[in-house]
């Protein structure tokens, strides 16, 4: 029987999401759990609920994670949000269990993969996807090919004596424009007594909030949170600026919660981007957002599965 069928997973802190995806990047069916304290059970749960009635015709499984990968190994070296699977050998432990090949991808890569086979990037030879939500991650894209780094760029510094950042560093982007960013920066305005329609949110209780919530507020002219989300803006705005100077991309795709906020927080970045881009390089590249969202990961997953297991 021809396996026509690839499983893609993907890990997040909050839920784990798991589908039956084709050749075609076509998605037959997806289930979703949440990740808990033991997500390597949930994983195996998915998975045999996924392969329970086409076990002869999937290939291998994908697997998308936050974290830092050793694609050789297949192991998870460090998973920020997901401590649990931190130095887990989780390629060894699918392939035991299952007798199939198997890839571990870092999240935003498996995303960038997803974009470039039938989403957003499919158009174009040379591009950077960036995931814009509780953290910041990237995936890079050369010649149609996933680039085989970590491309964690929401920790590059952009500010030389900056916050630090929950990975060692100081000044990581991801301290500035991320959506943890976003909330604590208003979170930390109000305390100090900045007037805001947050304040009264949650019946007072204003560390409830989410980057929702700040957009939302945006909408109705709570200065505060105009001011949050467009210094964030700011600060994407100089990592965008740096990826397109360094690497001359045909398009920069933006993924993520924080798309929500575009007209406030993405626009505010293109505008950052634009002064500080070269301008002959700047005038080659796409901003765009991503058109897969939520299922770039498990189709890029998924994805990589045909392309690295079929023989």
């Amino acid at each position: 029987m021809a396996k026509n069928y690839a499983i893609g997973i993907d890990i997040g802190g909050t839920n784990i999401r798991a589908a039956l995806v084709n050749s075609a990047g076509e998605v037959k069916s997806k289930l979703k759990e949440s990740t808990g304290t033991k997500p390597i059970a949930v994983i195996h749960k998915l998975i045999d609920s996924l392969s329970s009635k086409y076990a002869e015709q999937i290939c291998g499984i994908g697997i998308a994670v936050a974290g830092i990968i050793n694609r050789n190994a297949g192991i998870i070296m460090r998973s920020p949000n997901i401590s649990a699977l931190s130095g887990i050998d989780l390629e060894a432990d699918i392939k035991s269990r299952y007798k199939t090949c198997v890839v571990i991808e870092n999240d935003a890569n498996a995303a960038a993969y997803g974009e470039k086979c039938i989403g957003a990037g499919k158009d174009f030879k040379n591009f950077v996807m960036l995931t814009l939500g509780t953290g910041i991650g990237g995936g890079i894209i050369v010649n149609n090919k996933l680039l085989s780094v970590a491309a964690e760029v929401g920790h590059m510094s952009i500010r030389a004596d900056g916050q630090p950042c929950a990975c060692g560093n100081v000044g990581c982007l991801e301290s500035y424009a991320s959506a943890s960013a976003i909330i604590g920066n208003a979170v930390s305005e109000i305390e100090k007594g900045t007037n805001s329609t947050l304040k009264a949110m949650y019946n007072g209780n204003f560390y409830k909030i989410t980057a929702e919530d700040i957009y939302k507020a945006a909408l109705d002219g709570d200065p505060l949170s105009r001011t949050v989300l467009r210094e964030a803006g700011k600060s994407l705005g100089i990592g965008i600026a740096n990826l397109i100077n360094i690497l001359s991309p045909d398009a920069i795709i933006l993924t993520g919660g924080l798309l929500g906020a575009w007209n406030i927080y993405v626009e505010t970045a293109i505008q950052e981007a634009s002064k500080r881009t070269l301008k002959e390089l700047y005038s080659n590249v796409k901003i765009i957002p991503s058109l897969l969202g939520d299922n770039a990961g498990i189709i890029g997953a998924a994805q990589l599965v045909f392309e690295e297991c079929r023989v």
